[in-house]
């Protein structure tokens, strides 16, 4: 039996609208296929090791929450997570991780919270929060498929030479509503402002990031395949609402 590790950074703080759905995604996804998920919460004051996990986890937070944990980030975790994405360790981050996981954010008040630039991209606070269901098609090569999710937030991130869009929007405002584009890649890190949950919406995206994780530590291994007719099927009714919802913003692209 494979057994992988999924470190979760910070389960209480970084959980915003269910995000800790996709840690239990993966598990599901995991066990469904006889694979072991040992799943280790790293609170505040915990040490990470970057050689210790397969995957980690970031849930989504309010300014409050962001601010509560970016000293922690820097202090414990910062020098260890960008060890852990150098390594190839795969990383997803939702909406506040995503954004502490950039250079800086920087708030309504003007106050700059400093990221740590895994992400070449940056965070600013804008006048009005982007919110609704969001259809985007991946960007990252070979992988043609569409993702799904929620976003809430007022953040406008904006994208670096030195990352590139996880998606391209076809409805909603992804990253900051004036590019079309949604979240970021660098390396086998993800970025999105998805909530939702993420995963469990979108399998193949799942998949994506358990077969990256699979293939890194246990070489020339491939994730079986799972009878996914409902997931697709409730995947496909998702895109068609929100494609035919006139009062969706939509992207000519």
């Amino acid at each position: 039996m494979y057994t992988l590790r999924l470190g979760h950074l910070y389960p209480d703080l970084m959980n915003l609208y269910g995000d800790r759905g996709n840690v239990i995604a993966l598990e599901r996804r995991c066990r469904w296929r006889g694979i072991r998920l040992e799943i280790v919460p790293l609170g505040l004051g915990d040490e990470l090791d970057p050689e210790a996990f397969d995957l980690l986890f970031m849930g989504g937070g309010q300014d409050r929450e962001q601010r509560a944990i970016f000293r922690d980030l820097h202090k414990r975790k910062g020098d260890a997570l960008r060890e852990a994405v150098r390594r190839g360790v795969v990383v997803l981050a939702i909406c506040g991780a995503f954004q502490l996981l950039g250079h800086y954010y920087r708030t309504h008040q003007g106050d700059t919270i400093p990221g740590l630039g895994i992400f070449d991209a940056w965070t600013e606070a804008g006048p009005r929060r982007m919110i609704g269901n969001v259809v985007a098609r991946m960007a990252i090569a070979d992988l043609n498929f569409t993702l799904v999710g929620f976003e809430n937030h007022s953040g406008r991130t904006y994208l670096g030479p030195g990352c590139r869009p996880l998606a391209r929007v076809l409805v909603g405002y992804g990253n900051n509503g004036e590019d079309g584009t949604e979240g970021a890649v660098y390396e086998n890190a993800v970025g999105t402002y998805l909530h939702g949950s993420l995963l469990p919406k979108n399998p193949q995206l799942a998949d994506y990031l358990l077969g990256k994780a699979l293939s890194r530590r246990y070489p020339g291994a491939r994730l079986s395949p799972l009878d996914d007719r409902l997931e697709q099927l409730a995947h496909r009714v998702m895109v068609q609402r929100c494609m035919s919802d006139g009062r969706a913003r939509s992207w000519s692209r």
